[in-house]
């Protein structure tokens, strides 16, 4: 089941490639530079950025460390990896794998980070785990997840969108998950705390995305929303979307809540 979940997330990703990038300047890229300014990468240092998607933490933490440090950022989706050494051209420093980072490797990383990735893993806590043990004694670990309800609406809007243009049952809500338990600072912070960091914070990052059309519509496409219409035919994919901005509008959504938590501590 772990196996198949882990399947389908790559799968959405790998198709979302393309749009990643350009949802990138509204979403990804203010996340990974808020996580970045936590993480607070130096010259010369060794970063391990997981579940790099198209470096919005990656590349930022490239530039800071500089051609004498080193950057390994790795993603299960080969599309997104592509992307990343694409934009990446003229950061030697930078290096992306597409790996299993939850089976990666390497180790004695000054900082260790993932932007919205650990709550991908077949295993929320063994995979972060696991990334934290490969950090230095002292390094840095910094994990970034949705605070609350974050993004939420949007996968509602498109999954009765969906239901309502194929004529097929509103999707089921998905099944209870750790992030459920963590997604609030306080809890985010005991969480971490437990998996044996020191001096842990965690970081409240405010975002807000105003719903244009376009704006409205990459949520979808170019984020893990993509993986929705891996079962809608091509035909029907454009009265989707019309029937998702109706939805929208109906609802007077005109801002979705994008608001992360940075949760930082020591090994």
């Amino acid at each position: 089941m772990a196996e198949d979940r882990q399947t389908e997330v790559r799968g959405a990703f790998d198709a979302a490639a393309a749009d990643f990038t350009a949802l990138g300047r509204h979403l990804w890229e203010p996340i990974g530079a808020a996580a970045v300014a936590v993480a607070d990468p130096k010259p010369g240092e060794r970063v391990l950025d997981a579940c790099c998607g198209t470096g919005a933490s990656a590349i930022p933490s490239a530039r800071l460390v500089g051609v004498d440090g080193h950057v390994d950022a790795v993603d299960l989706s080969g599309p997104m990896v592509d992307e990343l050494r694409r934009l990446s051209t003229g950061l030697p420093q930078l290096h992306a794998h597409q790996a299993d980072v939850t089976t990666w490797p390497g180790e004695g990383y000054d900082v260790v980070q993932s932007a919205l990735g650990i709550f991908f893993f077949p295993d929320m806590t063994a995979g972060t785990d696991h990334l934290i043990s490969r950090a230095r004694p002292g390094g840095r670990a910094v994990f970034t997840i949705w605070r609350g309800e974050a993004m939420v609406a949007a996968g509602r809007h498109l999954g009765l969108a969906i239901a309502e243009v194929t004529n097929t049952p509103v999707p089921a809500p998905r099944p209870p998950h750790l992030i459920d338990e963590v997604n609030q600072a306080d809890t985010y912070a005991a969480w971490l705390t437990g998996r044996g960091l020191a001096d842990v914070e965690v970081t409240v990052h405010e975002l807000a995305l105003t719903m244009t059309p376009e704006v409205a519509w990459l949520v979808v496409v170019g984020s893990g929303f993509r993986g929705a219409l891996a079962k809608v035919p091509a035909e029907l994919v454009a009265d989707v979307r019309e029937r998702y901005l109706t939805s929208l509008g109906e609802a007077c959504l005109e801002e979705l809540d994008a608001t992360t938590l940075i949760g930082s501590g020591r090994r």
